[in-house]
C-alpha cells in the first residue's frame, strides 16, 4: 500500500480525497495552502497530489 502512515491510519500519496478529513489537513499543512486552495486545485488539476502539486507550485 503507497500510504503515509497517520496517527488514524494511511494517507494516499498519489491521490487526495476531499472527503477524507485527515488527508486534506495533511496535505494543507504540507503545502501551506487553505482549504481553499486545496479544493480549487484539486477540481483544476484532478485528483493526482503530483498535478495538484505542481498546480500550485508546490513539490510534492
Amino acid at each position: 500500500m503507497a500510504g503515509l502512515k497517520d496517527k488514524r491510519g494511511f494517507i494516499d500519496r498519489e491521490r487526495l480525497d476531499l472527503s477524507e478529513r485527515q488527508a486534506v489537513e495533511y496535505w494543507m499543512k504540507r503545502w501551506g495552502v487553505t482549504k481553499e486552495q486545496l479544493t480549487a486545485a484539486h477540481r483544476a488539476a484532478g485528483r493526482m497530489t503530483k498535478d495538484i502539486a505542481a498546480h500550485l507550485g508546490k513539490k510534492r
